[in-house]
């Protein structure tokens, strides 16, 4: 009980901490999310591109493709807290120690390690589409980028929904390393309370719970949202407009 009451004592007296902390653990990894999605999407459109027959476009078109593998191995095969020191510090060091804003810099590291991650899913999920869609599409006139934006990434989105919504969870739980340069997260709001009232495993217990609140909240609504995306279950396709007849009924199954 004398536990319990001393939870209750640390969500009472420092949720405003807690609730900042939430705050800009949200902030930070909704954006980098969206962010590292945007640059999935530019990468893996440059990425799965045919080659140009001009022979300049063809070699600055392969020099890129070079330039996107060495970002992607590089940064899904280091540490984010290593590339959060890393950007950090080495921008004061070329800026004569003048640092980058906290949070800006929290979302610029959580953005460019989510975009590598990202790029592989981009070019997975459109991958994964036929390739008669893109056949289909160049047949009634389209061009290779407005096949791949009216036809080709809105079935790829739709596949790799799922591991863009895992995601955006797992930011939400590796913002805690930002901590390292000083980004007022979760993670850091649970040490500034504990050396303020000495509470070590009362205090971390809170940040465990609401770290699990905000994964589980989120994943039950990234599912509803797929979940809209599939569409009814069941349906009718139409195989005359005059015969009722050629209608075909699809049944979802039990």
């Amino acid at each position: 009980m004398e536990f319990l009451s001393q939870v209750v004592n640390i969500v009472t007296k420092y949720h405003e901490l807690l609730l900042r902390g939430v705050g800009y653990t949200m902030l930070i990894a909704l954006i980098g999310t969206l962010a590292g999605l945007l640059i999935g999407l530019l990468t893996g459109m440059i990425r799965t591109a045919p080659l140009s027959k001009n022979s300049v476009f063809r070699v600055l078109h392969k020099i890129l493709n070079a330039v996107i593998a060495v970002y992607i191995e590089v940064f899904r095969g280091t540490p984010m807290m290593v590339q959060a020191m890393v950007i950090f510090w080495g921008y004061a060091f070329l800026n004569g120690g003048n640092t980058l804003p906290l949070i800006p810099a929290g979302i610029f590291i959580v953005s460019i390690n989510t975009g590598a991650y990202m790029a592989e899913i981009v070019r997975g999920g459109i991958i994964s589409v036929d390739r008669g869609q893109m056949e289909g599409a160049c047949s009634v006139g389209m061009t290779h980028m407005q096949a791949m934006i009216h036809v080709i990434l809105p079935q790829a989105m739709r596949n790799i929904l799922p591991s863009v919504s895992n995601e955006f969870v797992i930011n939400i739980k590796d913002t805690s390393v930002l901590n390292v340069i000083g980004v007022m997260e979760l993670y850091y709001m649970a040490g500034v309370i504990n050396r303020i009232n000495l509470q070590i495993f009362q205090t971390y217990a809170v940040i465990c719970i609401l770290y699990f609140v905000l994964t589980f909240t989120v994943t039950r609504l990234l599912r509803l949202a797929e979940k809209k995306l599939e569409g009814a279950g069941n349906y009718t396709i139409c195989g005359s407009q005059s015969d009722p007849a050629a209608e075909i009924h699809i049944l979802k199954e039990a």
